[in-house]
């Protein structure tokens, strides 16, 4: 798996035996969100059933930390098949690229908080660090849904 540190982004990568279509069809659809989630705190779609992401799409999860909560996000990057990111009220993202390689695809997702309200607080709590070790548990999750 591939890693990379940037300013107040944290990522990491890995090659899928899946087409871009494919894999981009999951992340995609809320609904399979809590299927490949690696942080345990992803729940399940508060959206209907059926329901596929675009640019400015707003979907809420239910999720868990410690206690159960409600979050809304909005999608504010995308392009098709090649490239899907998010963030809620926080204004933090979660990216996702993705890479034809070989007939596989090289799957890169990215926290990004440098456009967080309070990055320093993010920082304070350790979140990066937790997410960017659920960022490479939500990769092999990801591949599993994918493969098996």
């Amino acid at each position: 798996m591939d890693e990379r540190h940037d300013e107040r982004q944290v990522s990491a990568s890995k090659v899928v035996a899946a087409t871009p279509e494919r894999v981009f069809d999951v992340l995609a659809d809320p609904a399979a969100h809590a299927l490949i989630d690696g942080s345990g705190t992803v729940r399940g779609t508060k959206a209907p059933g059926g329901t596929r992401l675009a640019l400015g799409s707003r979907f809420g999860m239910s999720m868990k930390l410690g206690v159960p909560y409600g979050i809304s996000n909005e999608v504010v990057e995308f392009q098709e098949g090649r490239l899907i990111a998010w963030r809620h009220f926080g204004g933090h993202r979660w990216r996702w690229q993705l890479e034809p390689v070989d007939g596989a695809t090289l799957v890169t997702e990215t926290f990004d908080w440098s456009t967080s309200r309070s990055p320093v607080a993010l920082e304070v709590m350790r979140v990066p660090a937790r997410n960017k070790r659920a960022i490479e548990a939500t990769l092999d999750r990801l591949e599993a849904h994918l493969t098996s």
